[in-house]
């Protein structure tokens, strides 16, 4: 599904969301409107077709249930407030405001064309500590990070990010972020991802006897679970990925570059409950 930002229309917005959730899984709008709040099981479809309207305070419902938080919930809001508006003045004032929250938060979505921002650790990491170190040299940023990184490694990375578009250079070993946050799309090549995610987590397990208590944090469950009681937590962890990511963002003078891992998969094999007499 597209990022909030390239909608214009909280319909559209509410259906593509829906179209999603069913192609993924067992999805009603009953279940939608249960999870928004809704008495009406019909309410959320009736909105999609433009037979009714969502009030701030069923926007509110509506954006919990999705999981959108901090600045996509903000978005949201003046979305349903940009196509509810009845007359111009209303609807330029929230427009301006999408636009303002959109400019503040940009996401770049990385597409297949650049999937090799994937292949390797040093890739984010490198993007996220340029800015820190304007001037710094190929060998200083190698210095910095925690996973061993020749030199010559950081200058392609460098170069890399620059030509892909993920850095800007200013001037002398000076670069700024085009946009604050990466995510993958669907789109990206999923080998290149996964690759990623395996070599994360290999960082991580080191982490557990690298780094004190009070400079790594680790916590977990193991818990009995259905079909509908997996994807109720999927998208509770969804929505405190993207919380992190937001206060990452309002942060304005960080120092360090820190990684998420959140993992949650199988231990054992679906098991077809039997009666015992």
């Amino acid at each position: 599904m597209k990022s909030i930002f390239d909608y214009r229309d909280y319909h559209l917005y509410l259906q593509d969301y829906y179209d999603e959730r069913k192609r993924l899984g067992s999805f009603s709008w009953r279940e939608f409107c249960r999870k928004a709040g809704f008495s009406s099981p019909n309410f959320l479809k009736l909105v999609c077709m433009g037979q009714s309207k969502l009030s701030k305070i069923k926007a509110s419902q509506v954006a919990k249930s999705m999981g959108l938080v901090d600045y996509e919930e903000e978005y949201f809001y003046q979305l349903v407030a940009f196509g509810n508006a009845e007359n111009s003045s209303a609807q330029r004032a929230a427009f301006l405001e999408m636009q303002r929250i959109a400019l503040e938060h940009q996401v770049r979505v990385v597409d297949k064309d650049a999937f090799q921002y994937y292949e390797s650790w040093k890739y984010p990491v490198i993007r996220e500590l340029a800015p820190l170190m304007p001037g710094a040299s190929p060998r200083d940023f190698a210095e910095e990070c925690k996973e061993y990184v020749s030199a010559e490694e950081v200058h392609d990375v460098l170069d890399f990010l620059v030509k892909a578009g993920f850095l800007k250079k200013e001037g002398n070993n000076v670069y700024t972020q085009t946009e604050q946050t990466v995510i993958g799309s669907k789109d990206s090549l999923p080998i290149a991802i996964r690759a990623m995610h395996k070599e994360m987590a290999i960082m991580a397990a080191r982490a557990v006897d690298r780094y004190s208590a009070n400079e790594r944090f680790f916590n977990g469950a193991t818990l009995g679970v259905n079909q509908d009681a997996y994807d109720k937590i999927v998208e509770e962890i969804k929505a405190c990925c993207k919380k992190a990511v937001a206060i990452a963002n309002e942060c304005g003078n960080f120092d360090q570059v820190f990684r998420i891992n959140l993992q949650f998969f199988p231990v054992t094999n679906k098991v077809t409950r039997k009666s015992r007499v």
